[in-house]
């Protein structure tokens, strides 16, 4: 097994992983920028080093740093966490020219998921159902509109190498269409640095549901159930579940092969999702492969007994997934809140600060991944998610009981929250009854 592993992100992730190395009697080395400097991670690793200024792009978008600090601390491999590098081919490629084992799959994956136009035209060719759209990147707005014709208003506009809503644009009709392309094409080159983008037929109120994969490097692939990620604001998901939100199992069991076969079709390895739009017909389509650990990966672990960080590192190492079976039958229910600091009553305005107070939930079926404790700060130049609570429980009735409780018992004080944000979603009947979908808080939360 791998001596020591560094870990190239912050916050609640790195807390996560260092957890999993020290179960697995590995040696964790934890980086840190300069307003990272007294963060838990740093605390709780073996080791930490310091790998630049506070912006990211100094830190931890900083490759030559972190490669720099691995090789200096003697780690053997770099586990990415998600966001920053954890997507980025080149990141991996400069690993590998270090001998330096990246925790995820092989660049050539990543490259070819990170286009999600090329992306498609795999799963075309694989008879994987995907959603009438164009055939890779659109540059001309003649050609937008003769497809958009053709597909019938409404359409989205995609960012191709992009994700979390940015560089997507919904577009109505002939007027939008021409107003929105270049708008999408200027925010996914800001925000990716590529300004391709593509369009797709635009489904309304659909639900986002996405299958655990986790592959070998012996050609071994499995399924281990999905997830619900239909709760959003603009693209970003809120509140996940596991396992769906009654999904017909004839359903659950095709998505459930047709992911198999996406993955496959790719010649996956290690952790990732397969990501499907599912309609008001229960039609689904794919939409991309994530090509990391997901925020949302504790609700799979909750339902399933697995660690898939532990597995993430076995594999990288390795080994086989021989201990893993197919078809996994999910035990109970569990919910994923990822609290934000934000003030969802200014417009979910990003809310950095001191923590002055804090007490986090427990009890049975409670757990809470974070990295916050009282008097830490929250900095302003990293995403705003702080920590998540993950419930479970023998039934979803149950498990929103429990998260009623656990949501009451949760406080931070000295920084707004998402907290009573969730209260509300909670209470819905719309949510309780699982009559969701991807644009249920513009229509149900007021």
């Amino acid at each position: 097994m791998f001596k020591r592993i560094f870990i190239a992100n912050r916050g609640e992730i790195a807390v996560r992983i260092i957890r999993a190395c020290r179960e697995l009697g590995i040696e964790s080395v934890s980086a840190y920028s300069t307003a990272d400097k007294n963060s838990i991670h740093t605390k709780l690793s073996d080791k930490s080093i310091c790998i630049g200024s506070s912006p990211p792009a100094k830190s931890y978008l900083n490759i030559d740093n972190i490669i720099t600090a691995a090789k200096v601390t003697g780690c053997d491999a770099i586990h990415p966490g998600y966001g920053f590098l954890a997507e980025n081919s080149r990141f991996v490629d400069i690993c590998n020219q270090n001998n330096l084992i990246f925790i995820g799959p092989p660049a050539e994956v990543i490259s070819l998921a990170g286009n999600k136009s090329k992306a498609i035209e795999v799963m075309k060719r694989n008879k994987i159902p995907v959603i009438p759209g164009s055939s890779g990147n659109v540059n001309r707005i003649k050609t937008a509109l003769k497809l958009s014709r053709r597909l019938g208003y409404p359409v989205i506009i995609k960012a191709s190498f992009g994700g979390g809503g940015k560089g997507m644009r919904i577009c109505n009709d002939k007027k939008d269409l021409i107003a929105h392309l270049p708008l999408a094409k200027s925010e996914s080159e800001s925000s990716f640095g590529n300004g391709e983008v593509y369009i797709e037929k635009y489904i309304p109120k659909p639900r986002h549901i996405e299958f655990q994969i986790i592959a070998d490097n012996y050609g071994n692939t499995v399924c281990v159930g999905e997830r619900e990620c239909s709760i959003q604001r603009r693209h970003q998901k809120l509140i996940e579940e596991a396992p769906a939100v009654n999904l017909p199992i004839k359903t659950s069991r095709l998505m459930r092969e047709f992911a198999l076969r996406a993955a496959r079709a790719v010649n996956y390895k290690n952790l990732g999702t397969i990501e499907f739009l599912l309609d008001g017909q229960n039609n689904f389509y794919f939409i991309e492969i994530n090509t990391r650990i997901q925020v949302e990966h504790p609700v799979t672990e909750m339902v399933t007994g697995i660690d898939l960080v532990k597995e993430q590192i076995r594999i990288a190492y390795g080994q086989k997934i021989d201990n893993l079976r197919e078809n996994y039958k999910p035990l109970g229910h569990s919910i994923e809140f990822r609290i934000n600091a934000e003030d969802p009553d200014n417009d979910f305005r990003p809310c950095p600060g001191k923590i002055t107070e804090s007490f986090l939930p427990g009890g049975p079926g409670v757990r809470v991944d974070t990295f916050i404790s009282p008097n830490c700060e929250v900095s302003p130049f990293y995403d705003s998610l702080i920590a998540k609570l993950i419930v479970w429980d023998s039934t979803r009735e149950e498990a929103i009981l429990r998260s009623i409780r656990a949501l009451d018992e949760f406080r931070i004080e000295g920084i707004k929250t998402t907290i009573p944000f969730y209260k509300k979603i909670i209470k819905n009947k719309n949510f309780i009854s699982g009559n969701i979908h991807t644009h249920f808080i513009e229509e149900e939360i007021k």
